[in-house]
């Protein structure tokens, strides 16, 4: 319940900053404030859609979703990748434009906007700071490279008082939104092997093999997948081929599991002559180029 509150807080806090810097920066004529106004937007937007998508992830697993809504929470995070990654680019270049045709900015202007961004930004992202769902996390990020933006602008609008080197304000906006740009690009990485079911970080499926394999009464393991819904929590299936009691079998490969963070996990147990048909039936796939028999 936390994180929903203080995602809503964020959110209301961001969304209306985002209106009063877009008519600053109109107002100071700065590229580099529109470009954070354009990447709060943004934030705002996201942080509105995480907030939506985090309670809908709350809800446990039902008929539909049998794994439960925890996979909203990473479609959150990733529409505010998206939106970022536009932004950033529409700034980006917008800034090379004014590069070519430099303009006067207003310093004054700029200065003020930029001391009063700080302090609201860093209030954001000390809200935010707790929690931790990759949404959160992307939330919390975004917060923090505001803050960053910030921080940079302000720097620049002293300068640029003092020596009157217009470009400087340009140059700062195409640092914030690259630096935007390649953490963004990072967090999409992430949410899309998490979508492709890749193997989570950190797991060996060959270490698992060999701690299972070891395991006394285990005589073989094939068929493993393991596999996370959120980035946090993982789940795996596998086939254990056993002649002992089954169910103290399933207890140690449970057990064994979990020291690896694998928190949920199905087991199907075989016999040893049972195992051949399972080792026929590999070949036959791996023979067949569609595959029809993969009946697993």
């Amino acid at each position: 319940m936390k994180t929903e509150k203080n995602i809503l807080i964020a959110f209301l806090l961001n969304i209306s900053f985002s209106i009063l810097e877009f008519i600053g920066g109109v107002f100071s004529n700065s590229v580099a404030i529109m470009s954070d106004a354009i990447h709060d937007l943004g934030d705002a937007t996201s942080i509105g859609v995480s907030y939506f998508l985090e309670r809908k992830s709350k809800k446990g697993p039902d008929e539909k979703y049998t794994y439960g809504y925890i996979r909203y929470s990473v479609m959150g995070s990733l529409i505010t990748t998206v939106i970022l990654l536009v932004g950033s680019l529409i700034v980006i270049f917008n800034s090379i434009k004014r590069i070519i045709n430099p303009v006067e900015v207003n310093y004054n202007g700029m200065l003020i906007f930029a001391i009063f961004g700080v302090i609201i930004n860093f209030g954001a992202a000390y809200f935010t700071r707790e929690g931790d769902s990759l949404n959160q996390k992307s939330v919390n990020l975004h917060m923090l490279e505001d803050v960053l933006g910030w921080v940079v602008v302000l720097i620049g609008a002293i300068i640029m008082k003092f020596t009157d080197i217009s470009l400087i304000d340009p140059i700062m906006s195409i640092c914030v939104s690259s630096y935007i740009l390649i953490n963004t690009f990072k967090n999409f990485q992430e949410i899309v092997e998490l979508f492709l079911e890749k193997t989570p970080k950190g797991i060996s499926i060959s270490e698992l093999e060999e701690h299972i394999t070891e395991i006394k009464g285990v005589i073989g393991v094939h068929h493993i997948h393991v596999w996370s819904i959120d980035g946090y929590s993982n789940f795996a299936t596998m086939h254990i081929i056993t002649n002992e009691d089954s169910g103290k079998i399933k207890k140690k490969v449970k057990e064994e599991l979990k020291e690896h963070g694998i928190g949920h996990s199905t087991i199907e147990i075989e016999k040893e002559n049972e195992h051949c048909k399972d080792e026929e039936c590999h070949v036959e796939v791996a023979a067949e180029v569609g595959g029809h028999h993969h009946h697993h």
